[in-house]
């Protein structure tokens, strides 16, 4: 009686130790945009492909909407391995790594081509170093906007002299350079707030991209829209670099193949979105004017100096280098 219970108890042991083997590794993934926003479906295409090169050896748990953490919040946590890897948009490492604001110069990222080689380049390496020196492992950059639209009520803003003296809702303290340089009056605030400060008169002009525009229904309130490529945004994706070591070298392969994967799609993805938002806010009643070339290179010449030299100032080890490299893309 004595041997069969130890038969048993050996035998439930190792059966216990195979389903504690067979459990997966998980990957909680915290981030801030909603469940309608084209990079949530990019998220939920990388989690599955990841489970599929891994045998569900890894699982990727998404966390969007700041379910698990505020997107100031991220990169702290991360770092200190309480989750193992977020998102940022990567202007938000603001002064923690400025170098990585430098795709808001205006115009300076605004060529298709250039950001499709961005994800080989050198460039990319060189931020990536700065990731690392900052206490996190980079995972992918997934392209999310370069389509910039200017939304106003009582007019279109086209040429320069409509900005002077409209306020207008600006993103940060550096690209804020570029609209008070053609006379416009920008007041930063998140994006959730925008439409409501349009609908009081709080802000004359609304200042995000074309995807964003639609799903926050700027059509409500505003009529006009102008677009152009002003400002290339990334979503950013970094873990904690203990939990990174730790993993299997074929399950780290396997999730920076699903990586480059992302990174490829995301392009034609984030393209067709941004094509899309535009005829949806035509449809819904707003007038909106494309660039010409020749009223980017107008933009260009003025907003372009004044956002480069604070940038070169918030960022005076690598900002230069940053640019440099940016250029040869």
């Amino acid at each position: 009686m004595t041997r069969t219970l130890r038969l048993l108890a050996a035998a439930a042991a190792f059966a216990f130790g195979s389903v504690a083997a067979a459990q997966p590794v998980v990957m909680r993934v915290s981030h801030q945009v909603p469940p309608a926003h084209h990079m949530t479906k990019l998220l939920e295409a990388f989690a599955a492909d990841v489970k599929a090169r891994t045998n569900g050896g890894v699982e990727v748990q998404l966390y969007g909407s700041e379910q698990l953490a505020k997107a100031a919040e991220n990169f702290p946590q991360v770092a200190r391995g309480t989750i193992e890897a977020a998102m940022s948009v990567n202007f938000q490492w603001g002064k923690t790594i400025p170098e990585m604001s430098a795709t808001l110069i205006p115009y300076a990222m605004s060529d298709l081509e250039r950001i499709k080689r961005f994800p080989a380049s050198e460039a990319r390496k060189f931020l990536d170093q700065k990731l690392e020196q900052r206490g996190v492992h980079s995972v992918a950059w997934l392209y999310i906007t370069r389509e910039t639209i200017i939304t106003s009520s009582k007019r279109p803003i086209v040429a320069l002299e409509d900005f002077k003296g409209v306020k207008i809702r600006g993103l940060n303290t550096m690209t804020d350079n570029a609209l008070t340089a053609v006379g416009a009056a920008p007041s930063a605030m998140p994006g959730s707030e925008v439409y409501q400060a349009l609908q009081s008169g709080v802000l004359d002009a609304g200042l995000t991209d074309v995807s964003a525009a639609y799903s926050r229904k700027y059509f409500e309130v505003q009529k006009y829209g102008t677009v152009g490529p002003i400002f290339t945004i990334y979503f950013h994706m970094f873990a904690n670099p203990a939990w990174w070591a730790k993993l299997k070298p074929e399950h780290r392969q396997a999730i920076e193949a699903a990586a480059a994967k992302s990174e490829a799609d995301a392009i034609g993805v984030t393209e067709a979105t941004a094509a899309a938002a535009i005829r949806d806010l035509q449809a819904r009643g707003m007038t909106i004017h494309l660039q010409t070339p020749q009223e980017q290179a107008t933009w260009r010449a003025a907003m372009e100096k004044p956002v480069r030299d604070a940038f070169l100032q918030t960022a005076p080890e690598g900002g230069a280098r940053i640019i440099e490299l940016l250029g040869k893309l």
